[in-house]
C-alpha cells in the first residue's frame, strides 16, 4: 500500500531553500533541490512557489521575520540597531547580503523593517523633508551593504586557507617588507606598521559610527 504524501508547506519549502543556502551558496537553491531535500516531487513545490525568484524573496522575508521589528528613538540609535539586525541576519544567512542590497523586498516582514527605519528618523523633527529621511537609511544600508560584503569576504578567506588575517599578513610580510624597502609605498608602510587593525566586528561599528557622523553633521548644518 502506497504512503500518502508528506504533508507540504510553503513555510516548510522556504526553511530547507535556507538551510540549502547556508550550507551551499545561493548557487545551490533551485525547486528541483528544494524538493529533493523535502523527498518531495517538483511539481508539489511549484504548487507553493511558482519561480526561483518568488522562492528567494520568501527566503528574505523569512531572514527579516527573524529580527525584531521596533528601533529605538532616537534616529541615530535607530539606525544603529538596524544596521546590527542587518550585520546579525547576514552573519547566519551568508547569502542574504547578496540579496537585501537590491531594490526593496516587498514581504510583510522586510516592508516591516523598512517601515521602522523610515519612521525612527521620520520621527525627527529635523529630518522633515522625506527625502532626507530616505537618504539616511539608504546611505546606512548602503554603507552595511559595503561592509558586511567586505567582512564575509575575509571570513570566506579564514576558512579556505585556514588562517586568521593577522596570521596572513604575518606570513607574507617577508615579501610585502621587501617592496615597502624602496620607499614607494610610505603610507602603505604606515598602514601596516602603524595602524591598529580593529577585528571585523570593531571595524564594521567604527565605520557605521562614521556615517552616522556624517548625517548628524548634515543635519547640524540644516
Amino acid at each position: 500500500m502506497r504512503r500518502p504524501p508528506k504533508l507540504l508547506t510553503r513555510d516548510a519549502i522556504v526553511r530547507a531553500a535556507i538551510r540549502i543556502a547556508d550550507a551551499d551558496g545561493l548557487s545551490a537553491v533551485s525547486l528541483r533541490n528544494v524538493a529533493a531535500t523535502l523527498d518531495a516531487g517538483p511539481m508539489r513545490i511549484y504548487t507553493h512557489v511558482a519561480t526561483k525568484d518568488a522562492l528567494l524573496e520568501l527566503m528574505v522575508d523569512q531572514v527579516y521575520a527573524e529580527m525584531p521589528a521596533r528601533l529605538p528613538a532616537p534616529w541615530r540609535r535607530a539606525l544603529r540597531v538596524m544596521a546590527d539586525h542587518l550585520r546579525a541576519g547576514a552573519l547566519a544567512h551568508p547569502w542574504f547580503v547578496e540579496l537585501f542590497g537590491s531594490r526593496p523586498y516587498q514581504g510583510p516582514h522586510a516592508l516591516a523593517h523598512l517601515e521602522a527605519a523610515l519612521a525612527s528618523v521620520a520621527a525627527e523633527p529635523v529630518f522633515g523633508d522625506i527625502d532626507d529621511v530616505l537618504d539616511a537609511v539608504r546611505t546606512t544600508t548602503a554603507y552595511v551593504v559595503g561592509a558586511l560584503w567586505s567582512e564575509l569576504v575575509e571570513r570566506r578567506a579564514e576558512r579556505s586557507t585556514g588562517l586568521s588575517k593577522s596570521e596572513w599578513q604575518d606570513q607574507n610580510w617577508p615579501q610585502l617588507a621587501q617592496v615597502f624597502a624602496s620607499g614607494a609605498f610610505p603610507t602603505l608602510r604606515r598602514v601596516a606598521e602603524d595602524a591598529r587593525h580593529p577585528s571585523l566586528e570593531a571595524a564594521f561599528h567604527r565605520g557605521l559610527e562614521t556615517v552616522l557622523d556624517g548625517l548628524e553633521a548634515r543635519r547640524a548644518r540644516r
